[in-house]
């Protein structure tokens, strides 16, 4: 099922703002990151309706909030699992989807494993970050002085 009249705006608040209007409300039950620049936000819906199959969201943004998919199940998908359903071919990334009822790529959507390799994009210098499982950067705890604002 096409989900995309959930993300006429691509904006995480826009999407859960309609959320909690339309289907009264909605917990937090994940937040993932994967590198820099891809986070993963689990949600399960308050009051579904039938023009959602599931009750469970899987909003994969950006860095800023920007939603790239939405993703829809009956149940809390594995971590694992849903990289493996993006980039099969990362053999970091296991596991097994429970069925996806409905999905939707919005127009900022792109490639996700492209944010993974080696080369893969960083706004870390590279001794101040380490590879996180499956590929992406995080910065190392200590590794650098606060900046001051």
């Amino acid at each position: 099922m096409n989900l995309s009249f959930l993300t006429p705006r691509t904006e995480l608040t826009s999407l859960l703002q309609v959320v909690r209007q339309k289907y009264g409300g909605y917990q937090v039950l994940e937040h993932w990151t994967q590198g820099e620049f891809h986070h993963d936000v689990v949600v399960k819906v308050e009051q579904p309706q039938p023009d959602i199959p599931g009750q469970i969201l899987v909003l994969g943004t950006n860095c800023n909030g920007g939603i790239k998919e939405v993703l829809c199940f009956d149940e809390v998908p594995d971590r694992w699992a849903l990289w493996h359903f993006r980039c099969p071919a990362n053999p970091e990334f296991t596991g097994d989807l429970p069925p996806l009822r409905g999905s939707s790529k919005t127009k900022i959507w792109y490639d996700p494993c492209g944010l993974l390799g080696e080369d893969g994009p960083s706004e870390l210098k590279p001794e101040f970050r380490s590879r996180v499982r499956g590929g992406g950067w995080c910065h190392v705890p200590g590794s650098a002085p606060e900046e001051e604002s």
